[in-house]
């Protein structure tokens, strides 16, 4: 359905919820929990109720810097934490560079976004477990296994079995961002919760956790999420 602010709105059953709660996804959707024990007619009453959060929440959403829909040279883009320009590299093959970094691309001609998201993601494959491991072994965490993938809703998660996934995207992102978002997974398999325990032992290994939040909330957007 749509509400009245134009946001579409989705009703989701939670047997955990105890209450009723109304949330907007980073994509724009308007989420609606209905308590095990509740009606879809009290879940619209309780929308209703919050029309006015709501706008200000979809307002706030509207307001979050994004990154380009097509990439061509000259297109800034977030590299390693930074906005860097796509520019062109000369040579025998079409090459570009962000920075310090060198990518083939087979024209310098249109959308280089695929191939360039392509490349990203091969190298997060590589340089995201490798510093898993790494800060696994500083904590002494029982990982068991790390993966890289195209989540389109999360960072990371955590399975209680002691794999670690982790979304490519955070090759992107600064350097202290995508330690804490490890750190921060690693934390879970010693608590699969975020009770004050969890946060304690965030806080513990990685000090700059808040800085790292508040990163992500003014600036994850520009990573596509």
């Amino acid at each position: 359905m749509k509400v009245a602010t134009g946001t579409t709105l989705v009703f989701v059953r939670s047997a955990r919820a105890r209450s009723y709660r109304l949330t907007l996804r980073k994509d724009g959707v308007a989420v609606a929990t209905i308590p095990v024990r509740g009606t879809e007619s009290e879940a619209r009453a309780f929308v209703m109720q919050h029309r006015d959060w709501l706008d200000r929440a979809r307002a706030r959403h509207a307001r979050r810097p994004r990154p380009a829909e097509i990439w061509v040279m000259g297109t800034t883009v977030l590299w390693r934490g930074e906005l860097t320009e796509i520019r062109a590299v000369g040579g025998d093959r079409p090459t570009v560079c962000l920075a310090a970094d060198v990518f083939r691309v087979p024209s310098l001609v249109g959308d280089l976004r695929p191939v360039l998201e392509k490349q990203f993601t091969r190298r997060a494959r590589i340089e995201l477990p490798a510093r898993a491991w790494e800060l696994a072994a500083e904590t002494g965490a029982a990982v068991k296994q790390v993966t890289v993938r195209n989540q389109r809703s999360r960072w990371g998660s955590c399975s209680p079995g002691g794999t670690i996934s982790l979304n490519w995207r955070l090759i992107q992102a600064p350097e202290a961002v995508r330690d804490y978002i490890i750190y921060h997974e690693l934390a879970h398999l010693w608590e699969m919760n975020h009770s004050d325990r969890f946060w304690a032992r965030v806080a513990q290994v990685c000090p700059g956790w808040r800085e790292a939040e508040h990163w992500l909330k003014r600036s994850g957007s520009l990573l596509g999420l």
